[in-house]
């Protein structure tokens, strides 16, 4: 098959989906990223931490916004939709690698006949590579490939890594997400909820790292061509910063936020892309996680709180957390108790405290940027670490007003933890949007 005809057969399947998507968004779905891998330029790179974009795309429209902000924009959904509506966007990242991808997803108004060339350059340059670095290879990597695939890819890596100083920043940003983008596909290993590697699962169907680049190629250059009939330029500015100061962003600038902040459910986001940090030499094994990553994050996870060696009263006393300092208290004190009753121990107590303490930051700075009757919506789930309960969206509520804004209502999207089979606890949970009002 030649590359035009993938191109259009991927668009005849692709697009009848699309258009439904649009016209009835489905609400469970609504908060998710699954839709977004059928849709133009979104479906470049899998970033499991995000949430639809034909969503996004009406509260943009409702909303009537000229200037949109999503402060924890991972790969950049938000940004990429304010651009298909020809609208400004803010987006903030403090993920280092998933910052680098969101760059290549804003850089779809490039020329697509240069993208072309530098894949192709690439891939001839590897083609007559006889032999790829020689170096250690970490453990990960040998579990995720077969000897062959690896050699392959490193072939295509060492291949960019020539030429990527000759190439314009925005072509050298493509043709990077492009090679990350093929090396879940190129493994024979599954890949779980959140993007997790599975060592000991394997996959039915394996691509070859060429025949991938081959067709995610022809994908990210259709849809270059394809949003360049709507737009011509991105009107995004992506930073990366700390959704704690957004250092960065004008005060009064923004009228409306869109986000989704980490869950404080103990997800590591930091190892949302450890396989893909490894193939570039970024870290060599997990516990380079937490100086490469964690440590720039908001505290979600047992590890992150851990690896900082929090203290429980400090927190507690952090003067942003005052609006909810009484029950996050008893909360924390509750998890204290807890964990010395369970095996692993996790600094479930610290945690808690941080998560709320930096969200806290965070709603003072989103105080700062937003205009007087700005809108925000914030798609969050509850928490129930060791089964004690965190209310999440009435604390944010809280913490909001707290920061200046006037109102919060809440509008659940689903049900969590609900079938308790093989669950750690039977604490029914829920997702759903936080709508805030400024």
């Amino acid at each position: 098959m030649t590359i035009s005809a993938q191109a259009e057969l991927f668009d005849t399947v692709a697009a009848p989906t699309a258009k439904k998507s649009r016209a009835t968004i489905d609400v469970e779905q609504s908060g998710t990223f699954t839709p977004n891998m059928r849709l133009p330029v979104h479906r470049w790179f899998r970033y499991s931490a995000g949430f639809s974009s034909d969503w996004v795309k009406q509260v943009i429209g409702n909303r009537a916004a000229k200037v949109v902000l999503d402060p924890f924009v991972g790969s950049g959904t938000v940004c990429v939709e304010a651009d298909k509506a020809g609208i400004k966007s803010y987006g903030v990242e403090s993920h280092p690698f998933v910052y680098r991808l969101a760059r290549g997803k804003l850089a779809w108004a490039s020329s697509p006949e240069a993208f072309e060339a530098a894949i192709a350059a690439v891939e001839k340059l590897a083609g007559e590579s006889r032999s790829c670095s020689n170096h250690a290879i970490p453990d990960l990597l040998k579990k995720c490939y077969e000897v062959e695939t690896l050699v392959e890819l490193f072939k295509l890596r060492d291949a960019y890594l020539t030429i990527a100083n000759d190439l314009p920043d925005d072509i050298r940003l493509l043709v990077f997400l492009a090679l990350n983008a093929i090396l879940r596909p190129s493994s024979h290993v599954g890949t779980a909820q959140w993007q997790y590697v599975l060592p000991n699962k394997r996959k039915a169907s394996v691509s070859t790292p060429s025949d991938a680049l081959t067709a995610q190629a022809t994908i990210m250059a259709y849809d270059m061509r394809d949003m360049q009939k709507g737009q011509t330029k991105s009107r995004a500015k992506l930073l990366q910063s700390d959704a704690r100061t957004l250092k960065g962003i004008p005060d009064a600038r923004v009228d409306l936020v869109i986000t989704s902040p980490p869950y404080a459910n103990n997800y590591d986001y930091a190892d949302a892309t450890r396989l893909e940090m490894t193939f570039w030499g970024e870290i060599s094994s997990w516990g380079d996680l937490h100086g490469s990553v964690r440590q720039f994050l908001i505290c979600s996870s047992s590890q992150h709180a851990t690896s900082d060696k929090l203290q429980l009263d400090a927190l507690l006393e952090r003067p942003v957390v005052a609006p909810i300092r009484d029950e996050l208290t008893a909360v924390c004190n509750e998890l204290a108790e807890v964990r010395t009753l369970k095996a692993g121990k996790k600094a479930y107590h610290t945690m808690i405290a941080a998560y709320f303490g930096d969200m806290a930051e965070t709603f003072n700075a989103l105080r700062r940027v937003t205009s007087p009757g700005a809108n925000m919506c914030l798609v969050i789930g509850d928490s129930a670490p060791y089964g004690v309960h965190a209310p999440v969206e009435r604390w944010f509520g809280e913490l909001a007003i707290a920061s200046g804004f006037e109102s919060w209502s809440f509008e659940k999207i689903r049900d969590r933890n609900i079938k308790w089979k093989n669950r750690k606890h039977t604490v029914p949970l829920h997702e759903g949007r936080l709508w805030i009002k400024g």
